[in-house]
């Protein structure tokens, strides 16, 4: 309960870090263990006790949550207790205080580009230069590509790689061009809603922090207000276009009582993150996600044994020299 817990990765949106059918081995010691918020059978994730639940409380660890961390914690959208909340994979891009936005894939914080990290991965468009070449399958599954898909040119497929795959492909004598595939059209799902956001093309918006007072408007309501309601537990209200109401008080600023985090998934495209659902509160955080100790993929019996005991990156996905800054010429980063 206390120091570690085991998970397993259902989805693909942490590869190609993560891979479906890679059990987790997650420290609750290194943020430090939060103490029980509800009552329940041991186990039994989606059921507790109606009507009883505790205060926050966190155990001093021996550690702090860090950019590039994969992280596990409770899916804040859930209703009921924060503990019993189902359980998400995605690793830590922003911080609390920090300023995050995406312009056409590349995350950039406080105005420092993040290009995708080792083993990240994105949608691409790869421009042959004739349709009937074709990547043969060991190559493929050398390179670890996930898909690759036509497109409305003959010439041109959709494929989902890493950037040190994409450099391998681009030095094929008949790629003509690679370029991210960018999203174009607004996504009204994206958090806060109606902004003009796509996935691809985001912010830029402010990570509270604790202590970090804010000034309220109409035009950064829709960020905080769900935050302040629903997190912080106030009773947060809009009351005119230029007046709030916090426990029934008029004010115009807010004082945050816990850290923030943005996160995102590795695979860039096939991910539902904050960009969809907004911030991860502090209190929603399990632990860190430190090795995979054991894995199989679902549609075979034999285990990848390659993965069995092995560490799961960190900060170290984000290499000081990027490949994105090592691509050839007819790459567009």
């Amino acid at each position: 309960m206390f120091i570690f817990a085991l998970f397993t990765i259902p989805t693909p949106s942490m590869e190609r870090n993560l891979l479906v059918g890679d059990y987790l081995y997650v420290s609750k010691l290194h943020y430090g263990p939060r103490m029980p918020m509800s009552v329940g059978i041991p186990f039994i994730q989606s059921w507790s006790v109606p009507g009883v639940e505790f205060p926050y409380t966190r155990l001093p660890g021996f550690g702090e949550v860090e950019r590039g961390d994969a992280v596990v914690f409770n899916y804040p959208p859930d209703t009921g207790p924060i503990d019993r909340r189902m359980h998400y994979i995605k690793r830590v891009m922003g911080m609390p205080g920090d300023s995050i936005a995406v312009r056409d894939k590349v995350v950039f914080i406080d105005g420092k580009a993040y290009p995708l990290g080792y083993g990240m991965q994105q949608n691409w468009l790869v421009t042959k230069e004739n349709a009937r070449y074709q990547l043969p399958r060991p190559r493929r599954e050398e390179l670890a590509i996930s898909s690759i898909q036509p497109t409305s040119d003959a010439r041109i497929v959709r494929m989902v790689a890493t950037p040190d795959a994409i450099k391998e492909i681009a030095d094929l004598p008949w790629i003509e061009r690679i370029q991210p595939e960018i999203t174009q059209q607004p996504q009204a799902s994206l958090y806060p809603g109606d902004r003009g956001y796509t996935r691809d093309n985001y912010g830029p918006i402010f990570i509270p922090k604790k202590g970090a007072t804010v000034e309220l408007t109409a035009d950064n309501w829709p960020i905080y207000g769900p935050v302040i309601d629903r997190y912080e537990n106030r009773n947060a209200r809009q009351m005119t276009e230029s007046t709030f109401a916090i426990d029934g008080q008029e004010t115009t600023e807010y004082t945050f009582q816990q850290n923030y985090y943005f996160v995102m998934g590795d695979n860039r495209d096939n991910s539902q993150d904050s960009r969809f659902w907004g911030y991860v509160p502090e209190d929603h955080i399990v632990g860190k996600a430190v090795a995979t100790y054991f894995s199989r993929s679902p549609s075979s019996v034999v285990p990848r044994f390659s993965r069995i005991l092995r560490g799961i990156d960190d900060a170290s996905v984000f290499r000081e020299e990027s490949v994105m800054t090592q691509l050839p010429d007819n790459v567009t980063p």
